[in-house]
């Protein structure tokens, strides 16, 4: 699964733990995500794209 977590983090002016204070996760976790280490659960990646005022689709591309 490819994820754009981080160009919209990045585009944003977040860091790796600002994001991940804000969904509840550690930094390693939006880092495990960023680099396709960690596919997010279900619920985190909601918690991710509600975050970015996006859908899942739009912010993780299932292939």
């Amino acid at each position: 699964m490819r994820s754009k977590v981080k160009e919209l983090r990045t585009r944003q002016g977040l860091s790796q733990q600002v994001l991940a204070s804000a969904v509840g996760v550690s930094r390693q976790t939006i880092n495990a995500i960023e680099t396709g280490r960690y596919d997010p659960s279900l619920t985190l990646a909601v918690h991710l794209a509600r975050f970015f005022g996006s859908t899942v689709e739009e912010v993780f591309d299932v292939e």
